[in-house]
C-alpha cells in the first residue's frame, strides 16, 4: 500500500507491518522521514489511558495547596531514604542490571548505586525548598483605573520518555512544583526498576500528600511504541525526550505533526577546542576530568591548534590513558588525515574521513576523537558545522581569545575547562528534566537546561478598580 507523506513523497508498507496489523491498531506517517510505525491498539489504549489519568489529575492540582505539593516532595524523599523501601527497589534494579548484560545492553546508566539515591533525595528536597511555582507575577502594567498582570500558571500534562536511568524517575517528578502532570516511560532496561520506585515510593508520597494518584504516572509498557503513541496525543502540553539520538529524533517528529511542543536532546558529546595561548596542566586536567564515564557532556572531540600540537599531543594522550585506566581498562583514540605512533594504554585508530558530529557511545573504555586545526576560528567553524551544537570549552589563557570563542560558537553551554559541569541539578541545584542541544536551532524563551520549575505558562489578568472606564 502507497502511503503519502511529507506533502509530495510516497512510501510503501513493508510487508512486516502488514503481517502485523491488526483491526483497532495504528499507523504513524513521520512526515519528516516517512518512516511507518505501528502501534499496536493495546499499546495506544494502555498510553491514551495513562494521559486521561494525567488529565484529569490535572485539574485536581489546581486545587492542591503548595504545602501539599511540598509535603508530597519531602514524603518521596524520606521513601527513598529508608533502607526497607530501597533495599527492594535495589533488588528489582540488580534484575534490570542481570538482564540488560546478559542482552549485551550497556549498564552505565542503570545501576542505581548510593550515589544516585542520594542525588535523588537531594533533587526531591531541592523541589521541596524551592518557591511555588504557581502566580508567580511577571509583570505588572497601571494604567488610569485599571491594570493588568501577567502570572505564570501550569502548563499541562507533560509527556516524558527517557532511557533507563532509574534517577530521571525523580527528575520527572519535578514538574508538579508548578502545578503540572505528568506520563512517562522509561527505558525497557530500567521499568521493573521503575515499577518498584513507583510502588514503594511515588505511590506512597502522592497518597500521603493528598495529591491525585495520576498527578505522576508511569507508562507501564516495555514496548517503544507505547513512546509513539504517547507522543501522538494531542492532549499533551509538552513532550520531552532524552536518549540515542535516532530515536529521540523520531519522538520529537511524532509530537511536532501532532502539534506538540517539544524539548529533545538527542546528540550529545562535548567539544574541547584548545588555543595558543593555553595552559598546559590546565588542558590535562580538562580531558581527564572530562571522560570519567559516558553521558551526554563527555568529551568526545578535541581540536589543537598546529602550533601546540608538539607539546599538548602527549599531554593529551596521557590524560586519555589515565582515564581508561581509572575504569581498569585502555582506552581508544580517533584521528583524521594523520597517523601516531602507538601510544601504551592508547588503541589509535586513523582514519581517512571522520563524521566528526559522531558520539561515541562508549561503556567501559573512554573514547574520543582528536582534530589538528590552524587556529581557534577553524575549531570554531568545524563545532558549527559538525556538532550537535551542545557543549564546547576553551583552554586559553588569552581573553580576546575566549570573548571571540564565546561570541562566535554556536553552543547552548559554553564553558572554559572540563565539559561534565553541563547538568542541571550539578550546575544549578535544580534536577533537570533534559538537557537540548541547537541541533534543530536555539531554543525560543528558554534555556538548555529544563528542570521542573520551567514548565509554565503565562497568563494575562486585568484588574479594574474605576467601573466607568470607555474604551
Amino acid at each position: 500500500m502507497a502511503i503519502v507523506y511529507g506533502g509530495d513523497k510516497v512510501t510503501r508498507v513493508p510487508a512486516d507491518i502488514a503481517a502485523a496489523f491488526a483491526p483497532g491498531d495504528r499507523l504513524i506517517v513521520v512526515q519528516e522521514t516517512g518512516a511507518l510505525l505501528h502501534v499496536p491498539q493495546a499499546v495506544h489504549e494502555l498510553a491514551a489511558s495513562a494521559v486521561t489519568r494525567a488529565v484529569d489529575s490535572f485539574a485536581q492540582v489546581a486545587k492542591v495547596s503548595d504545602p501539599q505539593i511540598t509535603r508530597f516532595f519531602d514524603s518521596f524523599a524520606a521513601l527513598l531514604e529508608s533502607d526497607a523501601v530501597w533495599n527492594s527497589i535495589a533488588a528489582a534494579n540488580a534484575e534490570d542490571v542481570s538482564s540488560a548484560r546478559a542482552r549485551g545492553r550497556s549498564t552505565t546508566r542503570l545501576i542505581a548505586d548510593e550515589k544516585m539515591r542520594a542525588d535523588m533525595v537531594a533533587g526531591l528536597r531541592a523541589w521541596r525548598d524551592a518557591p511555588p511555582g504557581r502566580e508567580r507575577l511577571v509583570e505588572s502594567v497601571e494604567h488610569d483605573g485599571w491594570m493588568v498582570e501577567q502570572v505564570t500558571a501550569p502548563l499541562g500534562v507533560v509527556g516524558f520518555v527517557f532511557e533507563g536511568r532509574p534517577n530521571v524517575f525523580a527528575d520527572a517528578a519535578g514538574v508538579i512544583r508548578g502545578g503540572n502532570s505528568v506520563v512517562f516511560r522509561i527505558g525497557a532496561d530500567a521499568l521493573g526498576t521503575a515499577r518498584a520506585m513507583s510502588l514503594l515510593a511515588l505511590t506512597p508520597a502522592l497518597a500521603a500528600s493528598g495529591l491525585p494518584s495520576g498527578a505522576v504516572t508511569l507508562l507501564e509498557s516495555p514496548a517503544h511504541a507505547s513512546g509513539w503513541a504517547l507522543f501522538a496525543d494531542p492532549r499533551l502540553a509538552l513532550a520531552v525526550a532524552r536518549g540515542s539520538g535516532a530515536a529521540v529524533a523520531q519522538l520529537g517528529a511524532v509530537a511536532r505533526q501532532t502539534g506538540t511542543p517539544v524539548s529533545l536532546h538527542g546528540t550529545g558529546g562535548a567539544w574541547l577546542m584548545i588555543d595558543a595561548s593555553a595552559n598546559a596542566a590546565r588542558f590535562a586536567a580538562a580531558v581527564y576530568h572530562s571522560l570519567d564515564r559516558k553521558v551526554c557532556n563527555t568529551l568526545n572531540v578535541c581540536c589543537i591548534v598546529r602550533e601546540r600540537l608538539a607539546d599538548l599531543e602527549p599531554l593529551f594522550l596521557d590524560a586519555l590513558r589515565r582515564a581508561g585506566e581509572r575504569r581498569g581498562l585502555g582506552a581508544r583514540l580517533h584521528l583524521t588525515g594523520r597517523t601516531l605512533s602507538p601510544f601504551q594504554g592508547v588503541t589509535v585508530e586513523a582514519h581517512d574521513s571522520l563524521d566528526l558530529g559522531r558520539e561515541w557511545e562508549w561503556d567501559d573504555i573512554p573514547e574520543a576523537t582528536l582534530v589538528v586545526v590552524d587556529d581557534l576560528d577553524e575549531a570554531i567553524a568545524l563545532f558549527n558545522q559538525h556538532s550537535p551544537r551542545f557543549v564546547a570549552s576553551l583552554i586559553a589563557e588569552d581573553t580576546a581569545s575566549h570573548a571571540r570563542f564565546y561570541a562566535s560558537v554556536d553552543a547552548a553551554f559554553v564553558g572554559d575547562g572540563f565539559t561534565r559541569w553541563v547538568d542541571g541539578q550539578y550546575a544549578f541545584n535544580r534536577p533537570e528534566l533534559g538537557l537540548s542541544n541547537w541541533q534543530g536551532g536555539r531554543l525560543f524563551a528558554r534555556g538548555g537546561i529544563l528542570s521542573g520549575d520551567g514548565v509554565y505558562t503565562v497568563r494575562t489578568r486585568m484588574r479594574q478598580r474605576d467601573v466607568d472606564i470607555h474604551r
